[in-house]
């Protein structure tokens, strides 16, 4: 009985991560929002963040999680921002530390700027964790778009990302 309950287990889990792996998420289109959210940890987002924030489908970028000694002026130069472009338009966040707190440092910035919609940039295998992080941590009023960066990764990366959804699935109780 232990041995089938074993293999039932393992069968569902190895599906699972064929699906996970198979159906990653994509960009979308030009679609409105209030704001652009940007958790940082991987290559294209902030790029991405700012192309969406500057064909005007938004009006503000947050970038949480942004490391501590990286100051507005070297953001801005790294990523070619304008001095009024960063005053009006762009904010960064430097408590987050990992993506259960960008949902966090978020949902605060979110609170007292009034969004009511934020388009969710991440890359393509870690949207379902960092989303499923975010209306954790976000009123039900709040509209999120996910907007998924591309991205080659690997079988590694994947499996750990995999079991971090898992695991962030069953620690905050929310729907895979």
């Amino acid at each position: 009985m232990i041995l089938r309950l074993s293999a039932f287990v393992t069968l569902i889990y190895a599906i699972g991560f064929v699906v996970f792996a198979m159906t990653l998420p994509g960009p979308v289109g030009h679609v409105r929002t209030d704001a652009v959210l940007v958790v940082t940890g991987g290559p294209g987002r902030i790029p991405r963040g700012l192309e969406v924030l500057r064909a005007g489908d938004a009006d503000r970028l947050f970038v949480s999680g942004v490391d501590p000694e990286v100051t507005r002026s070297e953001f801005a130069s790294q990523f070619k921002v304008s001095k009024a472009e960063m005053r009006c338009c762009v904010t960064l966040g430097h408590l987050a530390v990992d993506t259960r707190s960008n949902a966090g440092e978020a949902a605060q910035w979110m609170e007292s700027n009034g969004v009511k919609s934020v388009r969710l940039v991440t890359t393509d295998w870690h949207m379902r964790r960092a989303a499923g992080e975010l209306h954790y941590s976000i009123p039900k009023t709040i509209k999120v778009i996910d907007d998924a960066v591309p991205s080659d990764p690997s079988l590694g990366q994947l499996f750990l990302e995999y079991n971090k959804l898992i695991i962030s699935t069953v620690t905050q109780g929310w729907p895979l």
